[in-house]
């Protein structure tokens, strides 16, 4: 019986991990993307928001959950590009403008949102990966919606981007070195300016998946701050692309520690338990606030640094 309920607990993390963790893979990839030019963006949970809203009326406008994600990732990309545009100016801080941005983002999505909070979209159609295993919990765990995968090659593609293309090397010399890009000629505003939009694009899809697929609908408190979490989960990944898949599946899993535990029995202190992706980001920041350690990885540009 014991065994059956931790192989239960193991099954709804798993699942968990992934369905829970999609959201941060796209949102910490595309803020990696930003910070590796040496810039920051704390807007992430505005465009998060702004990506849930816009991915899912226009998914219900269109009757068309594709055309939700597609929308979720132009609002993003316009987000990200604005962010990238201000924060050229002289005496602009990306920082602050970052909290502005953030506020702006939700902002808008709770005012333009509010006609589509009971219409119910279309949404994303999972894969059925485990339909051939005989134990339903695992089929069931195993059904995966296509953005998850997508956010597995996404993030292989950039692990390889950053080290195997002229394009990664430009991005990382801007965000190291602004001077040495400077001499050799690179357009470091131009550059600085697409890595921030693209930032924002892969977290309007981040957005979507959260309206459109799982929790799977539209209301003003979908984010729970995961815009601004991620940026710390970048950090904790030390800005490597990989290292955002592995910290996105571990947020995941403890996001779904709750229900997993209250899936074989254990109902004490759930609210507690979901609590702990926010416990675990004060203690992998906690535990990372060491000298030499902290900014270890960093890029030498990025404002965190300075």
């Amino acid at each position: 019986m014991a065994e059956d309920a931790l192989a239960t607990l193991a099954i709804g993390l798993v699942g968990g991990a992934i369905r829970v963790g999609t959201p941060y893979l796209f949102v910490s990839l595309g803020e990696c993307i930003t910070e590796k030019s040496g810039r920051v963006n704390l807007g992430l949970e505005g465009i998060l928001v702004a990506g849930a809203m816009s991915g899912y009326a226009a998914a219900y406008l269109t009757q068309s959950a594709w055309a939700g994600v597609a929308c979720a990732a132009l609002v993003g990309l316009l987000l990200g590009l604005l962010h990238g545009l201000v924060c050229s100016l002289p005496r602009v801080n990306d920082i602050a403008f970052g909290i502005g941005l953030m506020l702006l983002g939700t902002g808008l999505a709770f005012f333009l949102g509010k006609p589509y909070i009971q219409p119910q979209a279309p949404q994303l159609a999972n894969l059925p990966l485990g339909a051939w295993l005989d134990d339903p919990r695992w089929a069931s765990a195993l059904a995966i919606n296509p953005l998850f995968p997508l956010g597995l090659a996404l993030a292989v593609l950039v692990h390889w981007g950053f080290g195997a293309t002229r394009v990664g090397l430009a991005l990382r010399l801007v965000g190291d070195h602004e001077g040495t890009a400077r001499a050799l000629a690179y357009p470091v505003r131009t550059v600085r300016v697409l890595a921030t939009a693209v930032g924002g694009a892969f977290a309007g899809v981040g957005g979507a998946y959260l309206s459109l697929v799982y929790p799977g609908s539209w209301s003003e408190g979908l984010s729970s701050g995961q815009g601004i979490m991620a940026v710390a989960l970048v950090i904790f990944a030390r800005w490597r692309p990989l290292g955002c898949l592995a910290a996105a599946l571990l947020f995941g899993a403890a996001g779904a520690l709750g229900p997993a535990l209250q899936s074989i029995g254990y109902s004490a202190g759930y609210h507690l338990f979901n609590a702990a992706p926010y416990a675990l980001t004060l203690a992998i920041l906690v535990a990372s606030a060491r000298p030499r350690q902290t900014l270890a990885g960093a890029p030498g540009e990025l404002s965190l640094t300075r």
